[in-house]
């Protein structure tokens, strides 16, 4: 039995210890699968919040992306806006402008053109070539060692090099001589051009005073879009200035008031202008271009030439109605040199300062309605012809000035009849100042008109013009008009500027005659 026992202690035990081992086998896979779960957890768990990091730094840099495009298109706003108001000031400060940038400019009386660019040396001339160096000639040769040169072959071959150089050098030397004296003489040659054109100037050549002005105003920088093309003519005689300046168009007027980015749609969006502001900033750029022009010209005449000075100011565009190209004439003024320095331009108003010149202004600029000129510049054109052309073609161009005065006034009276008004020419000995009556016919501005001709030689004065006028308030006229075969001064048309008076000068006349077929000439007599 004690035997019996034993033997089922130790199955008993292998099944004991078996079934422990299957236990801790059991436990461990448990543990390993348990720990698998855990890891396969942690995994999936620093997956996810990898990818929730990714894709919150995406979002991060979407969002700066944007932020960054947003900055990008408002500061394209900005700039655009700057733009916009940038081009406004200027256009808007085109006459305080000039007067701050001619403090700038100061002009030498003695020496009136050197400082103009259209007289500086051409560049060619500007630096003096540099003198050829013996020793550069001969440091280009290589000199042989020592030992070289006791081998009769190298030496010679050095020696002959080194005559071939200094040969070279003289031949430089001489071209560099020569050079010298041709630039010397281009140097000169200019100067003397220079010089030629100052004299020219100081002694009022006509053609000369034209070419001053107009390297004054081509000189004047305007903003962008401002055509800057003009003619000049000049009366020697009544020292008057005529200058016929092109304005830009209306459409230099910005049409947009300002832009904004609407970040909904991503668009950059403008608000037009109103139409009136477009029209005042246009009248305002119209106004400034005609006082900054004749300030430029008043300001620099050094050589004291201009006693008058006539603007005016047209606009080349197309007429909407015809579509065909037209040339309206927008401003037209004519201003003595006196009465324009008295002027404050830092202080004045535009529009005031113009009504008190006594100038023309289209109503409506923006329409393009056009004006009369004041003077038409082919009038300044048709100037007096020189002594030295009497013989080429006196029979068919007769000398007005071998007219008597009876004559003269005929011929006067025959011109506006011609030009459509009912003329009727008074008798001398009893026309009480009028030399003709003339009918204007046209409805509204019509009217009756007295006309006096004086065919002077010398500058028709502001008393011709008071009379003029006491004749026109006596005669019941609503314009007067004062023909001379001379000029007239300047304290002449100040007086005329702001009553209906005509004064037609001797080119004027000419001028007039041409256009109706009569060709005639003006020769003042020598005494």
């Amino acid at each position: 039995m004690t035997r019996r026992r034993s033997s089922n202690s130790f199955i008993e035990q292998i099944a004991t210890n078996h079934a422990r081992k299957q236990r801790e086998q059991a436990h461990q896979l448990q543990v390993a699968q348990r720990n698998e779960t855990i890891a396969q957890r942690e995994a999936l768990r620093q997956k996810a919040q990898q990818e929730k990091d990714a894709n919150r730094k995406k979002a991060q840099q979407k969002k700066e992306e944007n932020q960054r495009y947003l900055d990008c298109r408002m500061q394209e706003t900005e700039i655009l806006n700057t733009q916009l108001s940038n081009r406004i000031n200027d256009l808007n400060a085109l006459l305080i402008y000039a007067l701050r940038a001619d403090k700038d400019r100061v002009l030498d009386s003695e020496k009136i053109v050197y400082r103009f660019s259209g007289f500086v040396l051409p560049l060619e001339l500007r630096e003096i070539p540099e003198r050829p160096s013996l020793d550069k000639f001969l440091a280009s040769v290589n000199k042989p060692s020592i030992f070289e040169m006791m081998i009769p072959r190298i030496k010679k071959r050095y020696e002959d090099a080194l005559q071939e150089a200094t040969t070279n050098f003289h031949i430089s030397l001489q071209k560099h001589e020569e050079l010298l004296i041709s630039r010397e003489s281009a140097v000169q040659k200019l100067q003397q051009e220079v010089e030629n054109f100052n004299n020219a100037y100081c002694n009022c050549n006509p053609k000369a005073i034209i070419s001053y002005n107009s390297v004054i105003l081509e000189q004047s920088k305007y903003p962008e879009g401002f055509p800057q093309d003009f003619r000049i003519g000049y009366v020697p005689e009544s020292k008057e200035l005529v200058i016929e300046y092109d304005l830009p168009n209306i459409s230099i007027v910005p049409n947009i008031i300002e832009y904004r980015y609407v970040k909904t749609n991503d668009s950059i969006i403008s608000k037009p202008r109103k139409s009136s502001e477009i029209k005042d900033i246009y009248e305002n750029i119209v106004s400034s271009v005609c006082l900054r022009t004749i300030y430029e010209v008043i300001n620099y005449d050094v050589g004291n030439h201009i006693l008058v000075v006539v603007f005016n100011g047209f606009v080349q565009t197309i007429d909407p109605a015809t579509g065909r190209d037209i040339r309206p004439c927008l401003i037209s003024v004519r201003v003595t040199k006196a009465k324009y320095l008295e002027i404050d331009l830092y202080r004045i108003n535009y529009k005031s300062c113009l009504k008190d010149l006594g100038a023309r202004i289209s109503s409506h600029p923006d329409e393009m309605i056009s004006v009369k000129p004041v003077v038409e510049y082919d009038m300044v054109d048709k100037r007096f012809i020189n002594q030295e052309n009497i013989l080429s073609d006196l029979d068919n161009r007769p000398n007005i000035m071998d007219l008597n005065p009876f004559e003269f006034e005929t011929l006067v009276s025959n011109l506006f009849t011609k030009i459509g008004f009912v003329t009727k020419q008074t008798r001398t000995t009893r026309d009480n100042g009028v030399d003709a009556v003339a009918f204007d016919p046209r409805p509204i501005l019509g009217g009756k008109v007295v006309i006096q001709a004086k065919r002077y030689k010398n500058v028709v004065g502001v008393s011709a013009v008071r009379d003029l006028y006491g004749t026109m308030i006596n005669e019941g006229a609503n314009k007067g008009i004062l023909v001379t075969t001379s000029h007239y001064g300047p304290d002449a048309y100040e007086f005329a500027k702001d009553k209906p008076i005509e004064l037609i000068d001797g080119g004027g006349l000419l001028y007039l005659l041409e256009q109706n077929g009569i060709y005639a000439k003006i020769i003042m007599p020598v005494n």
